[in-house]
């Protein structure tokens, strides 16, 4: 056939889409490709036939690839336009099918083409065929087929076929948001449908207004009174749902409307049986109409049902809805933490998460101690997704606003390194940052920090736990950072340099070697200012007993104690330590390894010949040397001195962009040269070849897990055992006794875990309820604080909201000319109305118009309203002119004047349906 279309016998032998499903399921997975792509060559054939029922039966198998394997069918678009002018009903659903679903309203050129065909098919008077065209059009309708077909759409509207109708409504949503002209010639129309008794439309239409109403809701306050009928008179739950939700959009606008809606609002909730109409109820009472307190009590008291229902749905929607409450009104959780806390041991991972949001919520100053405590017993028994979100909702809640919550932060140092010990914990990283973070902010806390970091640091077992690397490199910088607050850095730098730090990946063994060259040079720091060498200033403010170094706070040290310690032979031990385990690392693949390895090992060799010389050099060469070492070491300890402080997160937007520096064609020309260059994925620059690399990764590895497969013993013991194999690498200990056991068991937090869920709520009782704040024994430590915020990494700029155009043409068509006019005095009305709980009419009325919200009446109303209104302005002017006559009154009565014309414009809510 010419054009290279299907021959009569392929026609005739066509493949139908049953044929292609079958063979789709038979052939092999490998088969599979070849198959769709032979189909693919079969289904351009036939597409261009000319018979309708070939076209119709290859674009039927061409959506079919299209939807469950993603087939590109963009070339069959203009033939789904030709099929879709068949007469046959088949054969245009099927067109119809394959435009919704390959046609791009932004790209595809051919939409202008099924103009012509949709115009016909709205037109048509087989009601399925306007059905096709309508779901059609609210798929692939842009703006220019919008305004074409907006007369037919109106049309539609008032349909006497209620199938028909209902399709138009919910077509209209898609052509307003297109086009949005389209709403000052089809909304009154559609307003009209409000008052329609089938309730197919009449859901449909309220859907309608339900999608608007999200974006501006404040243009369909004059539809309250329909809504509000709907609300009192309608019966189906669906249709009162959706009524719900408009009303809770409008009701924050208009304080009058609440208390109207309120009561019918309670009689649904209290009458239903329905589950998803009282939650709907709860929702918008919790929402919007949170101030009425009778409404809120009956609302507590329907969430509390759903969280005593067996059905985990309904207890997760009661969860959520206290939740919602809870923002405003604690009271509503605390009078159900005991069903909150229970919801805690519940089977749903979805529950459990609610519960714990919940409970999190209920943290105060007074009580974060106490929650914490339960929540990391409830952590131990739980399994490990769920303990680590508990993890992380403390470590969120406890850091919230420069830690707000946290008065004693000894205690919280001291939790968050518990914390690091559970078996399950993953979360680090986030330890990590906090600690790092506290011991720069809170100077009253760093004592406790070091003394938590020397126990993380000292414990062998913990670093085979790949999950805490970041928190012993955060414990190792702490040591090092204040090292003068440590009790002992002999035992320090023993931990900071034990064999089986080989477990920790390389940046954090780098963290561990700089550690360890502060910890040296404090001590020969001290050592030198001991003996007099230095300057004559107070050594930091330790003081040197016969065991350990202690920390006292403002004292000289005493130099007859030092004798017994800071030696020249206690010296000389810890740089042969030092010299043994680092001495292998200044050859190590890793830079960073390598290079601060080396800055020890050269620290050593320059102060080594002063500490060991000095007997064998002469009087003046020996004050020398002793000056310059003195120099050297008093230069590296000052830099090391030098307090870190927070930086803020906003800091790199104030430095100025250079004139020239264009970042983004740099990168992009950058991007182009390396393009072909695929980079290692590594944490670290390395210069060792790759396979070496996968030799040392799984050699750490099998020793990782080798380690992870021994019985779990306290790290006492481990460190014993290291110290008895590897004495070389271990500063030799005065007596022969075992090392004290003074630390902390690994993997062995100090609460024990609460069994059940009863215990865990008798704990709460006390907990979880709000007292009066005494005073505690000591003040809360200062807080390092920045002065422009730590909110966000950047300033925050107020966007510019642009006009919605739906709801300028909404406004237009319900308040006709005077939409500008009744917006500005909206405003007004607003501004002269704050701190005022309601709006009072010239009667003392507080309540809504009643004949605005009534079904009938509302042209007799209105007319007697514009009588009124008008003798107002009579008075009004009458009063001008008793001004002038009386002064000492003129204030007063001019205020009543501006207060009352406010009131009268304000409380009308424009009836549409006049």
């Amino acid at each position: 056939m010419a054009g290279g279309g299907p021959s009569l016998m392929d026609s005739l032998f066509q493949r139908s889409l049953d044929d292609l499903i079958k063979g789709l399921r038979l052939s092999s997975p490998d088969n599979k490709l070849n198959f769709i792509s032979k189909s693919l060559d079969e289904i351009r054939r036939e597409i261009k036939s000319t018979d309708p029922q070939t076209k119709s039966t290859a674009l039927q198998k061409l959506t079919y690839l299209h939807s469950l394997h993603a087939v590109d069918m963009s070339f069959a678009a203009f033939h789904s336009v030709e099929l879709s002018s068949s007469a046959i009903h088949s054969h245009k659903r099927v067109a119809f099918l394959s435009a919704a679903l390959s046609f791009n309203p932004s790209t595809t050129d051919f939409i202008l083409l099924l103009t012509h065909q949709l115009r016909k098919d709205l037109s048509s008077p087989n009601h399925h065929d306007v059905s096709l065209a309508l779901s059609t059009i609210s798929s692939i309708c842009n703006p220019d087929l919008a305004r074409d077909l907006t007369p037919e759409l109106f049309t539609l509207l008032s349909s006497s076929k209620m199938f028909v109708r209902k399709k138009a409504i919910a077509a209209v949503l898609r052509v307003f948001e297109q086009y949005p002209d389209a709403v000052r010639v089809c909304f009154k129309r559609v307003v009209e449908n409000l008052e329609g008794a089938d309730m197919g439309v009449l859901s449909a239409v309220v859907g309608l207004f339900c999608e608007l109403t999200v974006n501006e809701p404040r243009s369909y306050l004059p539809l309250a009174p329909e809504f509000y009928k709907i609300l009192v008179d309608c019966r189906n739950n669906w249709v009162l749902i959706k009524v719900l939700k408009i009303f809770a959009k409008l009701a924050p606008l208009e304080p009058r409307l609440g208390k109207r809606v309120v009561e019918p609002i309670c009689e649904h909730m209290g009458r239903t049986g329905a589950k998803s109409l009282a939650f709907e109820c709860v929702r918008t009472i919790v929402t919007s109409l949170s101030e009425h307190e009778s409404a809120l009590k009956l609302a507590v008291e329907k969430m509390r049902e759903f969280l005593l229902d067996d059905d985990p749905n309904l207890k997760y929607l009661g969860l959520q809805a206290l939740a919602i409450v809870s923002e405003k009104h604690m009271w509503a959780v605390l009078e159900n933490k005991e069903l909150v806390v229970k919801a805690l041991s519940d089977v749903d991972v979805n529950i459990k998460l609610e519960a714990l949001r919940l409970v999190m919520s209920m943290v105060s100053e007074d009580n974060v101690m106490e929650i914490c405590r339960i929540l990391m017993s409830h952590a131990l028994k739980s399994d490990p997704e769920f303990c680590n979100e508990i993890l992380e909702f403390i470590l969120l809640t406890c850091s919230r606003n420069v830690y707000e919550v946290i008065i004693d932060f000894d205690w919280y140092v001291s939790f968050l390194g518990e914390m690091a010990r559970i078996p399950h914990c993953q979360k680090g990283r986030e330890i990590e940052a906090q600690l790092v973070d506290i011991g720069m902010r809170v100077k009253d806390a760093r004592l406790e920090l070091v003394h938590v970091a020397r126990d993380l640091v000292i414990d062998p077992a913990l670093l085979g736990n790949l999950y805490i690397h970041g928190v012993l490199a955060a414990a190792a910088w702490v040591s090092g950072e204040y090292v003068e607050l440590s009790r002992n850095p002999f035992e320090l730098m023993e931990a900071l340099l034990q064999p089986r730090t080989s477990l920790l990946p390389p940046s954090v063994r780098a963290v561990y070697i700089q550690s360890a060259f502060k910890v040296l040079t404090f001590c020969i720091y001290s050592y030198l200012g001991l003996n007099g060498d230095v300057a004559s200033e107070p050594v930091s403010d330790t003081e040197l007993d016969n065991d350990n170094v202690v920390i006292t706070h403002k004292q000289t040290p005493s130099t007859s104690s030092s004798k017994h310690n800071l030696t020249q032979e206690s010296i000389m031990s810890l740089l042969n330590l030092i010299e043994t385990n680092l001495g292998p690392l200044a050859g190590s693949d890793e830079v960073e390894v390598q290079e601060r390895a080396s800055n020890v090992l050269g620290l050593i060799k320059l102060m080594k010949p002063r500490i060991i010389g000095g007997l064998n050099q002469s009087e003046e060469d020996k004050i020398k040397e002793e000056l310059k070492a003195s120099e050297t070491i008093k230069l590296i300890y000052d830099a090391f001195s030098e307090e870190l402080a927070p930086v803020s997160l906003n800091s790199q937007e104030r430095v100025p962009i250079p004139d020239g520096l264009v970042l983004k064609e740099n990168l992009n020309e950058l991007e182009a040269i390396c393009g072909d260059f695929k980079l290692p994925l590594s944490t670290s620059f390395s210069l060792v070849k790759t396979r070496m690399l996968e030799k040392d990764a799984t050699s750490i590895s099998e020793c990782q897990s080798k380690e992870e497969s021994e019985p779990s013993n306290e790290s006492t013991s481990l460190l014993s055992e290291h110290r008895k194999r590897h004495g070389l690498y271990y500063l030799p200990s005065e007596s022969k006794e075992s090392v004290s056991n003074d630390y902390p068991p690994a993997h062995d937090p100090k609460d024990k875990a609460i069994d059940e869920a009863e215990d865990l709520v008798k704990l709460t009782e006390q907990s979880l309820v709000f007292k009066k704040k005494s005073n505690p024994l000591k003040p809360r430590p200062v807080v390092l604080r920045l002065d422009d915020g730590e909110k966000s990494n950047f300033v925050s700029k107020k966007l510019e909201v642009k006009e919605d155009l739906i709801s300028g043409a909404v406004q237009e068509v319900l308040l006709g000319t005077e939409a500008s006019t009744s917006s500005s005095i909206s405003k007004l009305s607003k501004k002269s109305s704050k701190g005022v709980p309601e709006l009072k009419d010239n009667t003392g009325n507080n309540d809504l118009s009643e004949v605005s919200l009534a079904g009938s009446g509302r042209k007799k109303h209105n007319k007697e309203r514009k009588h009124k209104s008008s003798g107002k302005e009579k008075e009004e002017h009458n009063n001008k002119d008793k001004q002038k006559s009386d002064r000492r009154h003129s204030k007063h009565k001019s205020r009543q004047r501006a207060d009352s014309a406010l009131a009268a414009q304000s409380q009308v809510i424009p009836d549409f349906l006049l």
